[in-house]
């Protein structure tokens, strides 16, 4: 068993390694289903899409003088591993046993068989898929309530852009962000046995900018103008955690630290 540790977190979560052949035949059937599923603006885990194609659509959403000005980022609580299997068996289009194999293969430590009640097997080819299917739909789910062909959808200006767990969500102004379309989301999430990351989950102005993806996004106004100009740099977090080039010791083991 391996344990890893996610950036920015103290807990180490355990990856099982599942023998991926047999994943790896069912979803050259499974890919093209979820392509036909997916939301038109998730960006992770998905075939000639990256995350520069999310911070292009992140221009694209806030650079017009009459675009949304605050952005809810979110963030979902341990995803990978608390997707909730009942949803999963319903709602995935493939064969029921399988996944039900996949889903409680559990893992051994030290001789001793754990089970997995939650979550997608980490480490396993399936997984980035089944956690897409799984969080697809949320755009599906914020279009029908902010129609863009409605005078309410285009006041209210609320788009989504997603990249695997991370996403942002754009709005017109605080009050809805926060009372409408948040506790949409949270509902949306508790259906599929997932929660928001308070910590992690913030409402910014686009004058103070927020980090997406580890760049930071923002507005920057030209005071003498009316013009203003939307950035994308590094962001601090990103800055701050370089990792200097592996190098070999005298043992022949590969090591690093950050910088």
């Amino acid at each position: 068993m391996v344990y890893h540790r996610r950036t920015g977190e103290t807990r180490f979560a355990p990856r099982g390694y599942i023998y991926g052949t047999m994943q790896a035949l069912y979803l050259l059937a499974l890919d093209p289903i979820a392509e036909t599923l997916a939301d038109p603006n998730s960006y992770g885990f998905r075939k000639e899409r990256a995350p520069a194609d999310a911070i292009e659509q992140c221009h694209i959403v806030l650079s017009n003088r009459n675009s949304a000005q605050w952005i809810l980022e979110g963030d979902i609580r341990a995803c990978f591993d608390q997707i909730s299997h009942e949803w999963l068996l319903a709602h995935l289009p493939m064969d029921k046993t399988i996944l039900r194999k996949w889903l409680k293969a559990g893992y051994m430590e030290q001789q001793v068989l754990y089970p997995t009640e939650t979550g997608t097997p980490q480490g396993a080819i399936c997984s980035p898929v089944l956690a897409n299917l799984t969080l697809d739909g949320l755009e599906r789910k914020l279009r029908e309530h902010y129609p863009k062909t409605t005078t309410r959808g285009q006041k209210a200006k609320v788009n989504l852009v997603r990249f695997a767990d991370d996403f942002i969500i754009t709005g017109s102004s605080r009050e809805l962000l926060e009372k409408e379309v948040q506790p949409l989301i949270e509902q949306f999430m508790r259906e599929r046995g997932l929660e928001l990351s308070l910590e992690k989950t913030h409402l910014s102005h686009i004058e103070d900018g927020f980090d997406f993806l580890g760049q930071n996004t923002r507005e920057y106004k030209n005071k003498p103008s009316v013009y203003s100009m939307l950035l994308a740099y590094l962001s601090n977090v990103t800055s701050k955690s370089k990792v200097k080039p592996i190098r070999m010791t005298q043992s022949g083991k590969s090591t690093w630290k950050n910088a």
